[in-house]
């Protein structure tokens, strides 16, 4: 396959590097004559192990070409790669000047070109930058619409600079942003080489992805730093203590907790974090990462009381109490603490958490009710019709399966606050939904 690389700096190297090794040819274009030059005679303007020699063999193998050119590039290629940088601003945004300005080069050239074109987006955007820039950028330049011999797809890289080769031909997946409808089938032939499985997303998931990889990554970093500094100055090897901490698989280094939902809470987690930070402030270590994490929470329990809109009268059902399905365990409960907020602005409020009411009423169990609820038992509801009779809003925390299940069929004409995230109520057609993190 013929492929055109738009930006020569450090993602497009890397391309121009490695695309040849999975059979294609390609031209490297940039505005810069210094990085034309280089890539012409072969040689890398920057240093990242492994791409000298890819540079030198792909030209000698007659498989890399360099130009200003933009007519060339695109003439001459069936995918057009744009790997220009997208810069910090100061306000803390990120700059797209350079992005829109190859756009409309590339969209350009597609307008003077009789075939099929394919316009890759490997540089990182925001999401959004799809469908409110980039398309309407080529739409506009090319005279063609997305999908008619004009496809545009977002395809962001996972790589680290000092492995990035490395990196390109052993990537977890290969994730391609596509248009609906849109099976991405050029781009997937052009990936064929790679043993990575390709996965295929909307335009804004894969956009988000890619900044929810490189976040998280600081949001390691950030933890290990600031736990690490307070083991070491309690006296603990914190590089053994993080090694052990590595070995659980299930839970600490696995996908586990990775999924948007409502707050933490429990027995567990509010005072070990407590003590933790108590103890790094008596050994004198910054923490300014894991000192917000209480704030943190407080604000997804914020967030959720605003989209309720909590008023005197409002009739409401909270449909699960215990921090967490499958306990009764009231302590430290984020929906206990929610309820507490919408009973003090007055809320009308009936709870169905089957696992809390078979506790409050059984006989010899003095359960102690959460702060900021009294007659508890009062407001408990035996099952999922009489929790939601004469409800105007629904608050969805957790639910057992029976009921979840059930749920769908049983909702009319409430408003609907989902902090679950159940797929199957996003476009129920007899609610008004609201999502907190989807």
């Amino acid at each position: 396959m013929k492929v055109s690389v738009f930006g020569l700096g450090y993602l497009g190297t890397i391309l121009c590097a490695c695309l040849p090794d999975l059979g294609h040819e390609v031209i490297g274009i940039d505005v810069a004559e210094e990085k034309v030059s280089a890539l012409a005679d072969g040689r890398s303007l920057i240093f990242e192990t492994g791409v000298a020699e890819r540079l030198r063999r792909a030209m000698n193998a007659g498989k890399l070409a360099a130009t200003l050119d933009d007519g060339i590039a695109v003439k001459g290629s069936d995918i057009s790669f744009v790997t220009v940088d997208t810069p910090g601003t100061l306000d803390g945004g990120m700059g797209l000047e350079s992005v829109a300005t190859v756009l409309e080069r590339i969209g350009a050239q597609i307008a003077r070109k009789s075939g099929r074109h394919t316009v890759v987006m490997r540089s990182t955007t925001p999401p959004g930058t799809a469908q409110e820039l980039a398309v309407p950028i080529l739409e506009r330049a090319s005279g063609r619409r997305n999908g008619d011999r004009m496809n545009y797809y977002v395809n962001p890289e996972f790589s680290r600079e000092g492995t990035a080769v490395g990196d390109f031909f052993a990537s977890p997946m290969t994730l391609i942003g596509h248009a609906p409808g849109d099976d991405a089938a050029t781009l997937v032939e052009a990936y064929a080489e790679l043993a990575a499985p390709i996965r295929l997303a909307s335009f804004g998931v894969a956009e988000g992805a890619k900044f929810l990889s490189n976040i998280f990554h600081a949001v390691k970093i950030a933890f290990a730093n600031e736990a690490g500094a307070t083991l070491a100055a309690l006296g603990v090897d914190a590089r053994e203590a993080f090694e052990v901490f590595c070995e659980d698989r299930q839970l600490n280094i696995s996908a586990a907790y990775l999924r948007p939902g409502f707050a933490f809470g429990g027995h567990c987690l509010p005072k070990d974090l407590r003590s933790f930070l108590r103890q790094a402030e008596g050994a004198g270590v910054a923490t300014p990462f894991l000192s917000h994490l209480p704030d943190s929470n407080e604000a997804v329990i914020a967030r959720a009381l605003s989209m309720i809109a909590p008023r005197a009268g409002l009739r409401a059902a909270l449909l699960g109490l215990a921090f967490k399905p499958g306990t009764d365990d009231l302590r430290n409960s984020p929906y206990a603490a929610l309820a507490a907020r919408l009973i003090r602005a007055g809320v009308r409020l009936q709870i169905l958490d089957r696992h809390v009411r078979d506790s409050v009423t059984r006989e010899g169990r003095a359960m102690p009710e959460p702060p900021g609820i009294s007659n508890l038992r009062s407001m408990l509801a035996s099952d999922l019709d009489s929790a939601l009779e004469g409800s105007e809003t629904v608050i969805i925390g957790h639910l057992s399966k029976d009921d979840r299940e059930a749920l769908p069929e049983i909702l009319e004409n409430q408003a609907v606050i989902d902090l679950a995230g159940i797929p199957e109520l996003v476009r129920h057609p007899r609610i008004a939904y609201q999502g907190l993190s989807w």
